[in-house]
């Protein structure tokens, strides 16, 4: 009996001599990054990588918890590591063009958007953030043509229809706008988004529909829109 039980503390002894896994540390990373406490979860990666470093998750992991603290450059570190050692990470390459975005790093953000895609061609939120980006290049057709395949994916989406409004608006297809901001705030009754309604009220004058312009800008004043009462003096006077 007492051999068995010096046999068993012994080995209890051997264990903690050699500590936690790679495993273990990520697993408590991903604990600590959920209860959002991300520097405890970058310093538990951290060890991750350095029992294992070829383990992209914990890269990718560690970048995920980078990017939540918004530094950004080093998050890039992180996820360009993870790509590296698999270079079919969806999520590394997406959220790498996330991070570029963040930089304005716009050709590079397009670049790793345009990689996710290539990978995973079903994902509408890549469409909607390349166009987002296309839009910061003043790229607007590209931009609808993003959003076009982000609402084919998910019709749902009432802020995409209005990042296509704003395109289509900025390119003087006022018709087209009216069209996506008519879906924007059918889709969104219940949060009214004032620019839809200023944008859309814009549009309608411009397409000399006063009264149903001026209603629409009344409208987007109500709801805060800086610019809407010095649109209707100008225009619904």
């Amino acid at each position: 009996m007492k051999t068995t039980i010096f046999l068993i503390l012994a080995f209890s002894s051997l264990l903690s001599c050699f500590g936690q896994t790679s495993k273990e540390y990520y697993e408590s990373g991903v604990m600590k990054r959920n209860n959002i406490d991300y520097q405890g979860s970058i310093q538990d990666f951290s060890k991750a990588i350095n029992l294992d470093p070829e383990n992209s998750e914990a890269y990718l992991a560690r970048g995920e918890a980078k990017y939540k603290l918004e530094d950004y450059r080093e998050a890039i570190i992180d996820f360009s590591k993870a790509i590296d050692i698999d270079p079919k990470n969806v999520k590394a390459y997406y959220l790498r063009g996330a991070a570029k975005h963040l930089i304005q790093d716009y050709q590079g953000a397009i670049a790793d958007y345009s990689s996710t895609i290539k990978l995973d061609p079903n994902i509408e939120e890549v469409y909607s953030d390349r166009g987002n980006v296309k839009c910061c290049l003043y790229d607007y057709r590209g931009a609808i043509s993003d959003y076009s395949n982000a609402i084919k994916l998910d019709p749902k989406k009432s802020e995409v229809y209005s990042y296509r409004g704003m395109a289509k608006y900025l390119l003087v297809d006022f018709k087209g706008a009216i069209l996506d901001f008519d879906k924007s705030i059918e889709l969104n009754s219940k949060i009214e988004i004032a620019e839809d309604y200023f944008l859309r009220g814009m549009s309608k004058i411009l397409l000399k529909q006063k009264d149903s312009g001026c209603l629409d800008l009344s409208k987007a004043g109500e709801l805060g829109h800086s610019k809407a009462y010095e649109a209707i003096k100008k225009y619904c006077q």
